[in-house]
């Protein structure tokens, strides 16, 4: 039965789902807007678009492991989602207005994780699926540190003896396909995780039979990422495109495909990952083809610090916000 607080839990689902967007925007627009290959409007408005399209092209595992494998679905109620979203936002707001680019889908993890365990103790996590996010946790940004450092090279090498005017010339237009799919990726695997938690919500009270992402779960989940992707995040820009190392649109197209190959990778196989994490690795894996130097590693360091504390964080935030439900 569909009453009025299961509509309100759904809308700040959808709004979590416009914040992940506004506050992950950064991740696919931060290269392609500090290399000065488009204006921060068109970046923007190219994110979104491929954002809104992603999930016609891709499925829905993500969300199945989101909705149903980090948490039992017995535990599941309006007061669980309910808390696990609000952790998860306040957690993005802190971040956001910090300036860092922590992981809105790690701080959902967490939230989940939190509101969970103070329900119902730690029998009430699904240890297998929220192992995999912990284990990509660490692998996403080692994988896409690796796929850009090696990308790197291999056209340092090929280009070695062209003018970078020239070859800067060739990758501004390159960067237009690698930024796209970024963005591609971000829509695939981070709308899902909204699709997942209101899917969810809608099992546990009665009004699906089964765990099928419904048309309309989909459209809406995927419309909010991008409508927040629009609006962006500039202060999460400027730390990931302009402060961690020097970018050019070699450079720019190395994290790009490096980050989006990952992502879409992990997606394909239900696995939920940082589009953050993805998009940081990569950064510090180009930059790192410039010499340890390049790369401003007390930034990093901060960074790395704010992706440490996002689950536990959120997870408590989110236990806290149970316990006043409750009162």
């Amino acid at each position: 039965m569909i009453t009025f607080i299961l509509i309100l839990i759904i809308a700040i689902a959808y709004f979590f789902d416009f914040f992940n967007g506004f506050h992950d925007a950064a991740n696919s627009i931060s290269t392609v807007v500090s290399t000065r290959v488009l204006s921060p409007l068109l970046a923007v408005s190219l994110a979104a678009f491929f954002n809104f399209v992603a999930f016609s092209i891709f499925g829905v595992s993500v969300a199945k492991t989101v909705g149903s494998g980090i948490i039992s679905p017995s535990v599941v109620d309006e007061t669980v989602i309910l808390s696990a979203l609000s952790g998860a936002i306040i957690w993005d707001v802190i971040t956001w207005y910090l300036g860092l680019p922590t992981s809105s889908s790690h701080a959902l993890i967490g939230g989940l994780v939190g509101a969970a365990v103070a329900k119902a103790g730690l029998p009430s996590l699904q240890l297998s699926g929220l192992g995999i996010v912990l284990l990509f946790m660490v692998i996403s940004p080692l994988i896409g540190f690796a796929f850009a450092f090696l990308i790197m090279a291999m056209l340092i090498r090929i280009f070695y003896n062209r003018a970078s005017s020239a070859v800067n010339r060739y990758f501004r237009r390159l960067q237009l396909v690698s930024s796209s799919l970024v963005s591609l990726s971000h829509g695939t695997n981070d709308a899902q995780k909204t699709m997942g938690v209101v899917t969810a919500l809608l099992v546990a009270t009665g009004n699906l039979h089964s765990f099928q992402v419904p048309l309309w779960v989909a459209v809406l989940a995927t419309a909010s990422i991008a409508l927040g992707t629009f609006f962006g995040g500039w202060r999460i820009v400027r730390t990931l495109g302009f402060r961690l190392t020097r970018m050019d649109p070699v450079h720019g197209f190395s994290i790009e495909t490096s980050a989006a190959a990952t992502i879409i990778i992990s997606s394909l196989l239900g696995i939920p990952v940082s589009t953050t994490h993805c998009v940081s690795g990569s950064v510090l894996g180009a930059g790192a083809t410039m010499g340890a130097s390049a790369v401003k590693w007390g930034i990093a360091r901060r960074i790395v610090w704010a992706w440490i504390l996002t689950i536990p964080a959120s997870a408590v935030i989110s236990a806290l916000f149970l316990g006043v439900l409750r009162l």
